[in-house]
């Protein structure tokens, strides 16, 4: 039975960075880039950045990748503050965003223009799905690198849509079959793409032998007093509401692929102990926290590790 290896990246803003440092140490030690290490790679949100950035061909590079993980570390540094800019807040945010969103879209789109370019799903090297939810239609909308309907969007358009986080940004309007769609951020049904990541690769690869590869951006830590909930309204709950629906999600997802695959799955996730859990606090001691938050992980799950590394080299 051929093994198939699968890649599942969850969301998370600024957090991002943490599963970005993970993949960089799975590349070095590898020797090799994630685009040949899985046979599908799925992300939500800010995964779902790195899933397109990771799959992201150049015929020019050694390796064939546009960018390594460690370069995409890069990109939360660089691009994370611009992103999150909080000179760009929108003055509405003071009445929690009940009237319009926290950031302007355009510095995001930005951004993704410039690293993606022009690119297209259909020239992902590695099957690619990010998870994206269509508000007009209500459905979730899977935007698939191998789905003929999808091939001609745009990178750009897709990660633009799976980071459309309510209250954050905007959502995305983005053609799929020459039919509008307004998207936002899968996040909100799926924050941790494990178990659809897992279904896909089931229809894609019938009687293989898969393991999931699962990528955390942290548990929340902070409490919420009840003595505070009791007085919110719907203003006060948006922004609480929305980080107990991704951590909920992420938590009760580890608990099914642990009973799904059981030794196939390999989860790394780690406590924002020391680091602040916001998905928009990009400021240069929040990177260095999370940063640091990531190595230590690294460095406390390194015979696990190791261990995937070689179970992904022997695929």
């Amino acid at each position: 039975m051929q093994q198939r290896n699968i890649l599942a990246i969850d969301g998370g803003g600024i957090r991002g960075i943490i599963p970005a440092l993970i993949l960089s140490h799975i590349e070095r030690r590898a020797g090799r880039p994630i685009a040949e290490l899985f046979d599908l790679v799925v992300g939500t949100s800010t995964g779902g950045i790195l899933a397109l950035g990771l799959s992201m061909p150049d015929p020019l590079a050694r390796d064939g990748s546009q960018y390594s993980a460690s370069e995409l570390v890069e990109f939360y540094k660089h691009c994370g503050p611009q992103i999150f800019d909080p000179s760009l807040w929108r003055s509405l945010r003071s009445v929690s965003g009940v009237l319009d969103e926290s950031y302007s879209a355009e510095t995001l789109e930005h951004v993704l223009e410039s690293y993606f370019k022009t690119r297209t799903l259909a020239e992902c090297r590695v099957p690619t799905m990010v998870t994206t939810y269509a508000i007009e239609r209500r459905e979730a909308v899977f935007l698939r690198s191998f789905n003929p309907d999808h091939k001609a969007i745009r990178c750009v358009d897709a990660a633009r849509a799976t980071t459309a986080a309510p209250t954050f940004f905007e959502p995305a309007s983005v053609r799929i079959a020459g039919e509008p769609h307004a998207l936002i951020d899968g996040g909100v049904y799926i924050n941790a793409p494990a178990v659809s990541a897992y279904a896909e690769a089931i229809a894609l690869y019938p009687d293989s032998d898969i393991n999931v590869v699962s990528i955390g951006t942290g548990h929340l830590t902070r409490p919420i007093p009840l003595e505070r909930a009791v007085e919110w309204g719907a203003a006060g709950w948006l922004a609480p509401l929305l980080d107990c629906m991704f951590d909920g999600v992420a938590k009760v997802t580890d608990q099914q692929m642990d009973l799904l695959l059981g030794d196939g799955y390999y989860r790394f996730q780690l406590s924002l102990d020391n680091a602040n859990d916001e998905m928009d606090d990009a400021s240069e001691a929040n990177l260095a926290a999370l940063e640091a938050a990531a190595l230590a992980l690294i460095e406390r799950e390194e015979q696990k590790l190791d261990r995937v590394v070689a179970r992904l080299l022997s695929g």
